[in-house]
């Protein structure tokens, strides 16, 4: 499909749908050829709202599995900060956290996986607006999530915001913050997630 055609079709489904769907999720669809039955029940209809991207082939080592997961942490992260906060952050965020985000995986996903990490998938679309999720990671043959990574913005008394990045795992269900770092945005309200 032409480059010219695919981005007319988005502009023109979002301004249709108020933004409900997103370009993501459009281009799943428009790049996918049809299937033999295209009528889906809602349940396989909000399952695939979330895609996730497999990271192992049968020839892959456990340092490739790594090393792409990681590209696509700093893509998701990189997405997730939009263009207004991105150039403040970046090297802070390249420096201090996502040293922190690969020894989280790394620790993680071994403790749950043992050895192998062959069946690693990660969440595609990060969440705007005010909300806290970048991207989780799930064991796709257990049919689980393993590790949720979020960032918080912070604002204590007299300190300006911070945003605080963090990871839940599945082995206290989810409750408990594991705390990666935080970066020091300004005295003045930073814009919303994806702006």
């Amino acid at each position: 499909m032409p480059k010219w055609l695919r981005k007319s079709l988005v502009v023109m489904v979002t301004v249709l749908t108020f933004g409900l769907i997103t370009p993501s999720q459009l281009y799943e669809h428009v790049d996918k050829p049809p299937k033999g039955n295209a009528v889906q029940s809602k349940s396989q209809a909000s399952q695939e709202a979330e895609t996730q991207i497999e990271y192992a082939d049968g020839s892959s080592t456990e340092e490739d599995v790594i090393g792409n997961l990681m590209k696509d942490v700093e893509r998701h992260s990189y997405m997730k900060f939009g263009e207004r906060i991105r150039p403040v952050i970046e090297d802070e965020f390249k420096e201090i956290i996502l040293p922190n985000i690969e020894k989280a995986i790394e620790r993680v996903a071994f403790q749950h996986q043992g050895d192998s990490l062959k069946n690693l998938v990660i969440s595609e679309i990060p969440t705007g607006g005010d909300s806290e999720k970048i991207f989780h990671i799930a064991n796709k043959e257990m049919d689980q999530e393993i590790i949720r990574f979020h960032v918080r913005k912070d604002h204590p008394p007299q300190a300006g915001y911070w945003f605080n990045f963090h990871y839940h795992t599945y082995m206290d269900e989810f409750e408990e913050h594991h705390d990666l770092g935080s970066i020091y945005w300004d005295k003045n309200t930073p814009p919303k997630w994806m702006s």
